[in-house]
């Protein structure tokens, strides 16, 4: 009997429960006012009645993207899944990294049983992420791009198309007999004269293993396989980086931009290194606005010698002085 009656009552509570859910869902989508349709305006974040326009809730959260799409391709352009892809890794970054301090989500130190099994974690992890010899090569030569730019002081645009150009070389097999360094070191030195924010054959081969001769001759090949559009460098996107480490003012740097103008209107650049010309129009513009530096100075900025500082200064003065004639 007793059973009997607690069944009854337990069945009662949960008919009870159902009707309060059934009349909570009902008074949810119902004015509580004149019991009409409740829609939800997304704009302005409210919830209003379509009959009476009674605002039943304000400042509603928006749990949606903040940005717009107008077709499926652009939705799944701007969708936001973990981490970007790029090709400055050799898996686009789409693998999975294991830290490697011992300590879980908490910062606590791991036990001596869990740091052998995360150390397993990690050597296969490893292991499956670089499956056969083109990926460890890809890797190897992604890592060497890295290092270099960060030496160089070049931007990310420059590391992804360094990248993107040692990619293309590695699939259309340019590899056999050169050296990963000297083609990642060729692939540096494309990307940054694309880039505009070219870097001399001294400078790139102080951060290279390999040597300066290596370097010419692989980027050579490397431009001629994949057609590479690569515009001979200009001295002017030399000099802010010259300015900037003798610490010039601007009206000095300005000077060395209307220097190089002019001499480039004669002719006198042609054959000629733009690193050198960068650096002699560096040094006239010091001397031309009464700024104190001297030939030793540009030539460790700039990485070219004394000699030719000298010799290009003078025929970017006779350039000046010509025009100036006319």
């Amino acid at each position: 009997m007793t059973n009997a009656t607690s069944n009854t009552r337990v069945r009662r509570s949960e008919q009870e429960t159902t009707e309060e859910a059934d009349e909570a869902e009902q008074s949810s989508l119902d004015c509580p006012e004149c019991t009409g349709n409740l829609v939800v305006d997304d704009e302005h974040g409210e919830t209003v009645c379509e009959d009476c326009g009674l605002v039943v809730e304000e400042d509603s959260v928006d749990r949606g993207p903040e940005w717009r799409a107008f077709d499926a391709a652009e939705k799944n352009k701007k969708s936001r899944v973990g981490a970007p892809t790029t090709n400055t890794m050799h898996d686009k970054g789409l693998s999975t990294n294991i830290d490697w301090r011992n300590k879980d989500a908490y910062g606590n130190s791991l036990g001596s049983r869990q740091r052998e099994k995360m150390q397993r974690l990690r050597k296969w992890n490893e292991r499956f992420r670089t499956r056969d010899s083109k990926e460890r090569n890809l890797k190897q030569a992604l890592g060497e791009i890295d290092r270099m730019a960060s030496a160089l002081g070049l931007p990310t645009n420059v590391r992804e198309t360094a990248s993107v150009i040692y990619r293309r070389a590695l699939n259309e097999d340019l590899l056999p007999g050169r050296s990963i360094e000297g083609v990642s070191t060729a692939c540096v030195y494309a990307a940054a004269r694309q880039a505009g924010v070219p870097r001399s054959l001294d400078e790139i081969a102080d951060v290279s293993r390999v040597e300066k001769n290596e370097i010419a001759r692989t980027y050579r090949y490397v431009v001629r396989e994949l057609g590479l559009e690569v515009q001979p460098a200009d001295p002017e996107s030399y000099v802010p980086r010259f300015a900037s480490g003798l610490e010039l003012s601007d009206e000095a740097e300005h000077r060395a931009r209307s220097l190089l103008q002019n001499a480039k209107e004669k002719g006198v650049h042609s054959g000629k290194s733009p690193v050198g010309l960068a650096a002699a129009a560096v040094y006239a513009a010091a001397l031309l606005t009464n700024e104190k530096t001297t030939q030793a100075a540009v030539s460790d900025v700039a990485d070219i010698s004394e000699v030719t500082i000298r010799n290009r200064y003078h025929e970017l003065l006779e350039a000046e002085e010509t025009l100036g004639a006319a």
